[in-house]
């Protein structure tokens, strides 16, 4: 089967109301839609929204005069998955950074630590599709990686680099599996970023996960539901400076 193309996309999808050249070129993916939201009300000028298919909201501004994009992606590897090959493959957009919550897994992680997802272990079966004659590692751009630490170092904000979990289960049978992901030396859990990986390497894009610690997996601290919606500020403005 032919894989579409900017010159066949069917714009708009099921899951996506907006037109051709509705997106700037970077979009930022929180998962949550209301997140997306807060970021265009608060941070882009002029913002406009573009799509909201099962209230998963898109919008279209400027940040500090360069046009940059915002939308929802949803919760878990399959969601993601739509959302972004469906921005890259039909809408033209080249990078797209993920800001997001995280489990920290490490003793040395802190609620509000910012962690840049360098590689994404998952236990997802994602990249069967490729049908590869191995095991993928999915990991960030360099370029979108290497200038968000440089923006953090500017902000004087702390990040942690390393490798994330994009797991797919939240409720696990398996009650010593992070035991095992710590022992590995991975950060955090969350659960998009191998999936935005693998979309972007085979589009030929261009991806970067970002993420704030939300809760601790071993200390059991955590933080509420309305910091993780809104109280992400030093993330999302790393995120901002690479549009």
């Amino acid at each position: 089967m032919e894989e579409p193309t900017m010159t066949n996309a069917p714009i708009p999808t099921p899951h996506n109301s907006a037109g051709a050249g509705d997106f700037a070129k970077t979009v930022l993916m929180p998962g949550d839609p209301l997140r997306a939201k807060y970021i265009a009300d608060t941070y882009l000028e002029h913002p406009k929204q573009v799509t909201g298919v099962r209230n998963m909201l898109g919008y279209t501004g400027t940040y500090k005069g360069k046009p940059i994009s915002v939308m929802g992606s949803g919760m878990g590897i399959p969601s993601i998955g739509i959302y972004s090959y469906e921005l890259f493959h039909f809408y033209d957009v080249d990078n797209i950074i993920r800001i997001g919550s995280a489990g920290g897994l490490q003793d040395g992680l802190q609620l509000m630590d910012v962690v840049v997802a360098m590689g994404a272990c998952t236990n997802s079966n994602y990249a069967a599709q490729y049908h590869l004659p191995g095991t993928f590692a999915p990991t960030a751009d360099y370029g979108l990686m290497s200038r968000a630490i440089e923006a953090a170092k500017e902000q004087g904000t702390h990040v942690v680099v390393g490798n994330v979990l994009s797991s797919d289960v939240f409720y696990n049978a398996d009650s010593s599996a992070n035991d095992r992901w710590k022992a590995m030396g991975v950060l955090a859990v969350e659960m998009e970023a191998a999936a935005l990986y693998m979309n972007a390497a085979k589009a030929g894009k261009h991806a970067l996960c970002l993420l704030t610690i939300s809760d601790h997996i071993y200390s059991k601290e955590e933080l509420s539901a309305e910091q993780r919606q809104v109280g992400f500020g030093k993330m999302m403005e790393i995120a901002l400076e690479l549009a």
